[in-house]
């Protein structure tokens, strides 16, 4: 059996990096394969995405949460981290990057360095990983590989923290075929399977060249959780690298934290795992470099430290980048409220909520009451894909617009800048700046090559909401949207982004084709007929400012004449808009909610009647009078 030495020798932990869609899950697919984890005769060798277990991770073909398996290769044990590409998902990169000893950098040929390549690569080297570039993608069309090692040497020369980070090593990969070069090979590359190749190269220097797990095997035992699971037998898994030390099988073990007001934990390890390939298998003991899993604390705090009994102290914490947007949940207080829900109370909200706050250290919920929980994250797709969750539980909820949140940097009021890179066309470089010049985004460059044009914008992140949605229509559906922050900037008051009025219904009950053939003349719907509907549920958009109050649940007047064929099929509704998290999100203004049930997503007044509204409206003008009067006569 090989000492506790030569163990730590042959052990590799390391992150593979990407931006969203270069490859990165792919790649951990062909490492599992070509690593005979699975019998030829397994069905995971028929199988993409192998790691992306979440339907929701399926469906929007994205990673969401950090997973890590193992793999052996020669002697060598290892442990592979995958991250997700996209930047609302940062927070996740961000806590599993302290597990990791060395990177993976995948940069697609054709794309570049993106913006969450370079947040992703800037925190790698501070946490001082040793990174191995793979160019991804060699076989695509447009792949341009000499372009891609030039932008990728100037990413970092701009982001490097020490000389050795500079001397790193690249390959060449068609990760989709599980090939991987070490130098560029010649001849057609977008013909499929053209040229010969494995993981090999990749593998060998993984072994080779990236360091096996530091720390101090003599040291108390000292591991920082960075990840919770739960099995319904043996309770929370706590999950993490031992950073020092060594634990077995009933070691007395607390938990502590430099956070204020923690209280300390103690217990004993009732059950030690490791992984071994995408299982969790249990183990006697492990030592420092081992990625493990524990129970025997019933704990939830990512960032504490486990330690030794004999000396509990803890590993700084770990450093999430604050979030941006925030929005406002409450339970469900729409007419048609536990009618498509079963988890409709706000206790129940605030209990789930309270479980998400726990195990997700990378969105910050703040509740102020039992009804009221402000979720902040990274920006829109990070909150929709918690709404979607929740929703898919069975969960019924109302939320706000999201609004910005401010930083107080040297005392000032700031918030967040991000930059945006468009791909598009060059055929829609018109429409493209015309969409982010309308929201005050300022063009930093243009690149053109092959018909293709990728734009560089900075942005504000309270204009950059809705965004996207407004690109993705512009572009046909054919550009590639991509943003991350890059500053924070003195706040400005200015005003709200021009959005036309709304079309509300003034009725409750069952919208009828008839009465929408009418309606539809006045914009575009949400609704089509059949549709149960209540009183203020906005049903759809208006070509013009102002809001329009319709009444969708109008009959045909009964007659005694029998109606034509043509009269019969004339009623014919246009598409209506289709609801989307992201979209009502992005739609939204101050006196409006979305209603989340697992059915259905509506969009409402704040204030459900017409005569509410207007009294509102009244009290706020006289407000806003009264300031103006005060304002002159002080002027005065």
């Amino acid at each position: 059996m090989p000492n506790i030495q030569d163990k730590q020798n042959n052990l590799r932990n390391i992150a593979i990096i990407a931006h969203v869609d270069h490859g990165k899950t792919t790649l951990v697919d062909a490492f599992m394969k070509q690593t005979h984890l699975f019998r030829e005769n397994q069905e995971e060798m028929q199988q993409t995405q192998i790691l992306d277990k979440g339907e929701l991770e399926r469906e929007k073909g994205i990673t969401i949460s950090a997973k890590n398996i193992s793999v052996q290769y020669k002697d060598v044990k290892i442990n592979i981290i995958d991250t997700p590409g996209h930047s609302d998902f940062g927070g996740e990169v961000e806590r599993t990057l302290n597990m990791a000893d060395g990177c993976l950098l995948l940069v697609d040929a054709k794309e570049g360095p993106m913006p969450q390549t370079k947040f992703v690569l800037k925190k790698a080297l501070e946490l001082g990983l040793k990174p191995i570039v793979v160019i991804n993608k060699i076989d695509k069309k447009l792949a341009n590989v000499e372009k891609t090692l030039n932008k990728i040497n100037d990413l970092f020369l701009s982001l490097a923290t020490t000389e050795d980070q500079l001397d790193f090593k690249v390959f060449y990969g068609i990760s989709r075929e599980g090939k991987v070069f070490e130098k560029l090979p010649q001849g057609d590359l977008t013909q499929a399977n053209s040229t010969p190749g494995d993981l090999s190269p990749l593998l060998e220097e993984i072994v080779k060249e990236l360091p096996a797990p530091s720390g101090d095997m003599d040291k108390p035992f000292q591991m920082q959780i960075t990840s919770v699971e739960y099995d319904e037998h043996l309770g929370r898994y706590l999950i993490g690298k031992i950073a020092n030390g060594k634990v077995k099988l009933n070691d007395p073990i607390v938990l502590v934290s430099n956070k204020e007001g923690f209280a300390k934990k103690q217990g004993r390890v009732s059950e030690l795992f490791t992984k071994e390939g995408l299982e969790w298998i249990k183990v006697q003991e492990a030592s420092v470099g081992d990625i493990i899993a524990i129970t025997g604390i019933d704990s939830t705090d990512i960032g504490a430290t486990l330690c030794s009994i004999e000396n509990p102290e803890a590993l700084p914490e770990i450093k999430i980048t604050p979030p941006t947007v925030r929005v406002k949940f409450s339970a469900n207080t729409s007419p048609f409220v536990g009618k498509e829900g079963k988890l409709v109370t706000a206790k129940q909200l605030q209990q789930r909520l309270d479980q998400e706050k726990n195990l997700n250290i990378s969105l910050k919920i703040d509740s102020r009451g039992t009804n009221t929980h402000y979720v902040s994250g990274r920006g829109e797709l990070q909150l929709a894909i918690l709404v979607e969750q929740l929703r898919r539980e069975g969960y019924e909820f109302e939320l706000s617009k999201p609004e910005v949140i401010l930083q107080e940097i040297d005392g000032i009021e700031c918030e967040p800048l991000e930059e945006l890179t468009i791909d598009a066309p060059e055929e829609y470089m018109s429409a493209i700046t015309q969409e982010v010049s309308e929201r005050k985004g300022k063009m930093v460059n243009m690149e053109n090559e092959d018909g293709e044009n990728r734009f560089t914008f900075h942005i504000l992140t309270r204009n950059l909401i809705g965004l996207h949605r407004s690109l993705m229509t512009a572009t046909k559906g054919t550009a590639i949207v991509n943003s991350a922050i890059v500053d924070y900037v003195p706040y400005e008051k200015s005003t709200e982004l021009f959005r036309k009025g709304v079309i509300i219904s003034s009725e409750t009950g069952t919208a009828l084709a008839y009465a929408l053939m009418s309606v539809q003349e006045r914009g575009k719907l949400f609704i089509t007929g059949s549709t149960e509907v209540y009183e203020g549920m906005i049903i759809g958009l208006r070509t013009t400012e102002g809001d329009l109050e319709v009444n969708p649940c109008k009959q045909r007047h009964k007659t005694n004449v029998r109606m034509s064929h043509a009269q019969v099929t004339e009623i014919a509704l246009k598409t209506p808009i289709q609801l989307t998290i992201e979209y009502a999100l992005s739609f939204i203004t101050d006196d409006e909610l979305i209603e989340v049930t697992p059915k259905n997503i509506r969009l409402r007044k704040k204030l459900l009647k017409s005569t509410e509204r207007v009294w509102a409206k009244r009290e706020n003008l006289t407000f806003y009078a009264k300031q103006q009067l005060e304002k002159l006569e002080k002027e005065a």
